[in-house]
C-alpha cells in the first residue's frame, strides 16, 4: 500500500487515514484546542517567515510572489532537510497530513510546501511554483 501525503485544515476532524498530523502553521490556530488538533507534530521551523506571510495576508504580495519567496526560504532553511527526511520516513508507514488554518483551500503556503516536499522526496530540486 502507498501512502500520501495529505492537506488538511486544523478545522476539520481527524480521521484515521490522516495518519502523522504535522501542524505547518508558525502560530496556533485560533479556536482550537491542542487535544482536539490531535498533532503528531508541529513544524513552526518549515513555515514562512513572518515577513512574507504579513505581505501576503495585506495584498502587498500576489500568490504567485508569496511562492516563489516561500520556496526561496526552503532552499535556504537549515530545517528542511530534518522535515523531508521526517516525512519521508513517516510515509513508509503512514499517510502524512499537513494540517494548516488557512481559509483559502486553492492558495496557500500548505499547497507550495505539499508540492516542494513532493520534489524533494523524488529527488528532485523545486525550481518554481
Amino acid at each position: 500500500m502507498e501512502h500520501e501525503l495529505l492537506l488538511k485544515r486544523v478545522y476539520e476532524p481527524c480521521e484515521p487515514q490522516d495518519g502523522y498530523r504535522i501542524l505547518v502553521d508558525r502560530l496556533w490556530p485560533r479556536g482550537i484546542k491542542k487535544e482536539a488538533a490531535q498533532l503528531d507534530e508541529w513544524a513552526k521551523v518549515i513555515t514562512p517567515s513572518t515577513e512574507i506571510r504579513r505581505l501576503y495576508h495585506r495584498g502587498d504580495m500576489p500568490f504567485e510572489g508569496f511562492s516563489q519567496a516561500y520556496l526561496e526560504e526552503l532552499e535556504t532553511n537549515e530545517a528542511a532537510e530534518t522535515f523531508v527526511s521526517n516525512c519521508s520516513e513517516q510515509l513508509k508507514s503512514q499517510n502524512v497530513t499537513l494540517v494548516y488554518a488557512a481559509k483559502n483551500d486553492q492558495e496557500n503556503h500548505a499547497l507550495v510546501l505539499r508540492e516542494w516536499l513532493r520534489r524533494k522526496m523524488a529527488g528532485g530540486q523545486y525550481v518554481t511554483y
